[in-house]
């Protein structure tokens, strides 16, 4: 392990994160003054949620990873206060037709966004303690899809498409990645595939989503042509006005502060849409550069993992990793139009204190497999030349 690498995983952080403030603090500015009466509300609450989430990038950096394992009833009470936590969501009232908040004062709590790590983390633990036995089928593929399914199955009723989605795919690339069989996954991996598209396929505001995406642009209008139903061309409004936003923006942008449909045109614009108002604001250069700095970030991570002291330590980070890098790759590809609709936030961008503290927790636990394993290989250095 290389000091550099560590440095290097560091500072591409900090740039997403540093990045994503500056837009925000103008994407979030309208919709604060119309909802709050104070420009800065969002930007006061994201620092908020930032200080809370450096504490917790700190305390898991600073801790071995190994304890996990070594301790494997810690990330097993983890596991069970999320799942607890992800029925607790039923007894508050729902927003948007979804029961996905925890109402704490004025504070809200998404528990499938801790869901993500513990599913990381408790896999991570059972593939390395299995050993050889993950070629089973049993051991290997059986349990460890039932861990996923009994968090999947309270946030899939929530419902909430989007983690149901990351939780899946993070647990089957750990299991993957310690040495389940394909042929052990597959059967799973449809049955998972089935429930989701029979859920999407019998509700119709879901079906919406899929028309205004297969259809909904192509009239050129945004809206839909008149074989669209008005849920269809709802969900097209969004998409279509985040189109314009980085058609709006071309290379250099039109400036900082000075987007346009950050004024009432794209309603979510400071969460899920906020990488159209950075692409309007600052142009091409923007949208490649986070890009970038998202593949840079999971190809350190990769390095991190590839040179980690052991087998747990790599499941940690691979699956870590993998969460970020595939919601901001989601993120940017529906609000692109490569996708369909689905609300999943930007990592470091989107408003939103429970998706920020997550990511924060999974960048230290990444940390704490590259801070401890670069120290094992300073020791196993020091006493190979005391030996000598």
């Amino acid at each position: 392990m290389r000091k550099s690498a560590l440095f290097g995983f560091g500072l591409v952080v900090a740039v997403l994160v540093a990045l994503g403030l500056v837009i925000l603090s103008s994407a979030s500015e309208a919709n604060a003054m119309r909802l709050h009466g104070d420009a800065y509300f969002f930007m006061k609450r994201q620092f908020m949620y930032f200080g809370a989430g450096l504490v917790v990038a700190l305390l898991a950096g600073w801790m071995d990873y190994r304890t996990w394992r070594d301790h494997w009833i810690l990330a097993a009470l983890f596991y069970v206060a999320v799942f607890v936590l992800l029925w607790a969501v039923f007894g508050f009232r729902p927003i948007n037709g979804s029961y996905r908040w925890i109402a704490i004062g004025p504070l809200r709590l998404q528990p499938s966004e801790f869901a993500k790590p513990a599913i990381v983390i408790l896999l991570a633990a059972w593939m390395d303690i299995a050993g050889w036995r993950v070629e089973l089928f049993m051991r290997g593929a059986f349990w460890p899809a039932v861990l996923i399914g009994v968090l999947a199955f309270p946030i899939l009723l929530e419902p909430d498409f989007g983690s149901v989605m990351v939780v899946a795919l993070a647990g089957f690339l750990v299991m993957f990645v310690a040495g389940t069989r394909f042929l052990h996954l597959l059967p799973f991996f449809v049955a998972g595939f089935g429930v989701v598209a029979y859920k999407v396929l019998t509700n119709a505001n879901r079906v919406a989503r899929l028309l205004s995406f297969a259809g909904g642009l192509a009239d050129g209008s945004g809206t839909g042509g008149a074989e669209m139903d008005e849920a269809a061309r709802r969900t097209a409004y969004q998409l279509h006005h985040a189109l314009i936003a980085i058609k709006n923006g071309g290379i250099w942008g039109v400036g900082l502060n000075q987007s346009m449909q950050k004024h009432y045109y794209l309603p979510e614009n400071h969460t899920d849409f906020i990488f159209a108002i950075g692409a309007e604001e600052l142009g091409v250069f923007f949208s490649i550069s986070v890009i970038l700095l998202f593949l840079a970030f999971f190809c350190f991570a990769v390095y991190i993992a590839k040179n980690a002291s052991d087998r747990f330590g790599r499941y940690l980070v691979i699956g870590m990793a993998f969460i970020i890098f595939f919601q901001a790759m989601f993120n940017i590809g529906v609000v692109s139009g490569a996708l369909p609709t689905k609300g999943m936030a930007l990592p470091f961008f989107s408003y939103g204190g429970t998706n920020l503290i997550g990511a924060f927790f999974a960048v230290g636990t990444i940390f704490s497999v590259g801070i401890h394993s670069y120290r094992d290989r300073k020791r196993e250095a020091i006493r190979s030349v005391r030996f000598v």
